[in-house]
C-alpha cells in the first residue's frame, strides 16, 4: 500500500516547516488537544515519516491543518516536529501562516489576521501581505512565564550549572554565560547538541515542571543557550535545542517567548519593549513584551513574536510499505 502526502515546503528564518495540505489523517472533531492525543496514539507514523529521514532530516518541523473547534479561532494546527506533536511551535506556525495564506488554503475572515487553535491554546497572528505574498508574520504566543530560576545542577564534562527554566509554549532551560560556560563563541553544532543532551539528562533528575492550567504539558525538553549578539540591530544571540539533536536555525518563536519571560521576570526587560533575537546563522525574529498577566501562581507575559518564511516549493511524498524505510529512522 502507498500512501501520499501533498506538502508546501518552506522556512522560517532558515528552519524548514513542511506544511501538510493533503494526506493527513482525519480526526474527530474535537479540541485541539483531544486531537492531538489521538493522533500521537493512532497516527505517529505519520510524523516519523514526513520528518525523519529519508523524508526529512533532524531540525524538521511541520503541521497539519485542520478546521477549528473554537468558534474564535479560523483554523486549527497539529505541530508535527522530530521532537513529537509540541503544544505550539513559534516557528511552524509562522510557517504555516505565510505557506497557507499565500497558497490559498485558509481564508481569514479578517484581512491580515487570523486566529489559530493550537494543543496550547488560541494564537492570534496577524501578517503583512504585498503583490500576493506575505512579507511578515506577529504572532502572539501563549502566556508565558519563568517557573524556576537558578536551578542547579551537575552537568557531565561541564561541571556545576545554574539554569532557569521557562514556559513559552514549551518549558526551556535558560542557559547564560557563567563560571562553566563562557558562551556560544567556538561552539559547534555537535558541542551545542552534546551539551544540551547532557543537561536535559541532568536536570530531569531535579527538575520536572508541570503547567498550572494544563497538567498534560509538562517537562523540559527544551534549552535555550543564550549570549551576547554579532549582529548591531539584535540584543541577544541564541541555540535553540529540541529533539535528540536538533538546534533551530531559527531564534525559535517558543524560546524568544521564554527568554523573554525570564528577562522579565528578573527584571531585565520591561513591558512594551522589543527584543530582536539572533539565530546561529544570522536571522532575527523581532519579540516584544505585550503585558503581563498571570498564570496560575506565577506572574508571566503576553509577548509576541515577529518573523519571516518563505515558501521553497511544493512536495509530493509517497510513503510506500513496500520500502523497509517507510516510517522513517534516526540516527543517533
Amino acid at each position: 500500500m502507498r500512501t501520499s502526502f501533498f506538502c508546501i515546503d518552506a522556512h522560517t528564518c532558515g528552519n524548514p516547516v513542511r506544511l501538510v495540505a493533503g494526506g493527513g489523517p482525519l480526526l474527530p472533531h474535537l479540541p485541539m488537544w483531544e486531537r492531538r492525543e489521538i493522533f500521537v496514539r493512532d497516527h505517529d507514523w505519520v510524523r516519523k515519516a514526513l520528518m525523519f529521514e529519508p523524508r526529512g532530516n533532524d531540525i524538521m518541523s511541520g503541521s497539519i491543518i485542520y478546521p477549528a473547534y473554537r468558534d474564535d479561532c479560523d483554523f486549527a494546527v497539529l505541530f508535527i516536529e522530530v521532537s513529537g506533536c509540541l503544544p505550539m511551535c513559534g516557528a511552524a506556525t509562522i510557517g504555516t501562516v505565510t505557506a497557507a495564506i499565500e497558497e490559498g488554503l485558509v481564508k481569514p475572515r479578517e484581512a491580515g489576521r487570523v486566529a489559530i487553535e493550537t494543543p496550547a491554546g488560541r494564537v492570534d497572528v496577524t501578517y503583512e501581505e504585498k503583490g500576493g505574498y506575505v512579507d511578515s508574520v506577529r504572532l502572539h504566543n501563549v502566556a508565558s512565564y519563568l517557573h524556576d530560576a537558578n536551578v542547579e545542577i551537575d552537568v557531565p564534562g561541564m561541571g556545576r550549572m545554574h539554569v532557569d527554566i521557562a514556559y513559552g509554549g514549551n518549558y526551556y532551560a535558560v542557559v547564560e554565560p557563567q563560571e562553566n560556560w563562557s558562551g556560544l563563541d567556538g561552539m559547534s553544532a555537535s558541542d551545542i547538541v552534546g551539551c544540551s543532551q547532557k543537561l536535559r539528562a541532568a536536570l530531569a533528575d531535579v527538575c520536572n515542571p508541570v503547567h498550572p492550567d494544563d497538567p498534560r504539558i509538562s517537562g523540559v525538553h527544551h534549552a535555550i543557550w543564550c549570549d551576547g549578539p554579532i549582529n548591531d540591530v539584535a540584543d541577544g544571540r541564541c541555540a535553540v535545542f529540541y529533539g535528540e539533536k536538533a538546534i533551530d536555525r531559527s531564534p525559535g518563536g517558543t524560546g524568544t517567548s521564554a527568554r523573554m519571560a525570564q528577562l522579565h521576570r528578573k527584571g531585565r526587560l520591561a513591558v512594551g519593549s522589543k527584543y530582536r533575537h539572533e539565530s546561529l546563522i544570522g536571522t532575527i525574529f523581532e519579540g516584544r513584551i505585550e503585558a503581563e498577566v498571570s498564570i496560575g501562581p506565577y506572574a508571566g507575559i503576553l509577548p509576541s513574536i515577529g518573523g519571516w518564511a518563505r515558501v521553497v516549493g511544493h512536495n509530493t511524498i509517497f510513503v510506500d510499505d513496500r520500502d523497509p524505510l517507510a516510517h522513517g529512522f534516526q540516527i543517533r
